[in-house]
């Protein structure tokens, strides 16, 4: 199944903000015909309870309805260096693999769904592109092993990391860089049944304009999601609708020589195998 956010513009009851709704579109904007499913804290009170009794009303959803299925106080956990080659071409070349995964957080204030523009921060030379996937909780989780948190995965979406590097790098803390305005899109969420897992190779890819950047397989992955998210429950208990975003490959844009960012006027399209296509518009600076 394919989950969106809709607002409440879109169902005609005003009494909830947000619902989330099943789709049979993939590629953002997911426009169209949609089956409402809870409304959104409803839904992540007990997921698979909603998805089992849906409430079926159809709606006609327009580009502009359209949320992240996420509720205000989740958690966004991102993976930093999950691909050896992308540790290979950047600033932590040469150095040894580390035991645990360099973890960051983003707020869930920079998530936007696809299609949104995509503002350049003031003090940036351009917005660098990460295309990766990222993983939803399902369940509540503490002290779980690693069996446990995979089972708990409801699903999974295309997302882009967009990150302000000139941000990123003043201190050895990334959170600045990982949160500009409207920088983290993601795209609708597919269910893990319809997915499967990524220990099963789904292809990820970027392109730039219609040019490819980036091209790898999600089972090259250094940190598996299943393990992390058990190493973060024996820290805090992770709850349903909190997101883990695992990482980017090799193809970044402060690599490369010349240097290559996003700027007004391009386009950045995240592909994921079974997840679609994620495209985003990036746009001069504007403050919301």
């Amino acid at each position: 199944m394919r989950l969106i956010g809709v607002r409440s513009a879109a169902t005609s009851d005003t009494s909830e903000q947000v619902w989330v709704a099943s789709t049979q579109a993939l590629d953002t904007p997911t426009t169209g015909p949609a089956t409402l499913v809870a409304p959104l804290r409803d839904f992540w009170s007990d997921p698979r309870r909603a998805l089992a009794a849906p409430d079926g009303r159809e709606v006609d959803v327009q580009a502009g309805d359209l949320v992240p299925p996420v509720l205000p106080e989740a958690r966004v956990i991102c993976i930093g260096l999950n691909y050896r080659d992308h540790i290979a071409e950047g600033s932590f070349a040469g150095q040894d693999q580390a035991p645990y995964p360099t973890l960051f957080a983003r707020w869930t204030r920079s998530l936007v769904v696809g299609g949104v523009p995509v503002p350049v921060p003031q003090d940036e030379n351009g917005l660098d592109w990460e295309g990766e996937v990222a993983a939803w909780v399902g369940a509540d989780l503490t002290d779980v092993d690693a069996d446990e948190a995979r089972a708990a995965i409801l699903g999974y979406s295309t997302f882009n990391d967009l990150t302000a590097r000139i941000a990123q790098k003043l201190t050895s803390q990334w959170i600045l860089g990982k949160n500009a305005d409207r920088s983290g899109p993601i795209g609708p969420l597919v269910t893990a049944d319809e997915v499967g897992g990524l220990r099963d190779g789904l292809a990820i890819r970027t392109r730039v304009n219609g040019q490819t950047v980036q091209e790898s397989s999600t089972d090259r992955q250094i940190y598996e999601a299943g393990e992390t998210l058990a190493l973060i429950s024996r820290t805090f208990t992770l709850r349903a609708g909190d997101i883990l975003c695992t990482g980017t490959p090799s193809g970044v844009g402060y690599a490369r020589t010349p240097q290559w960012l996003l700027n007004d006027g391009d386009t950045v399209e995240v592909e994921v195998e079974r997840l679609g296509v994620l495209r985003t518009p990036i746009e001069s600076v504007t403050r919301p």
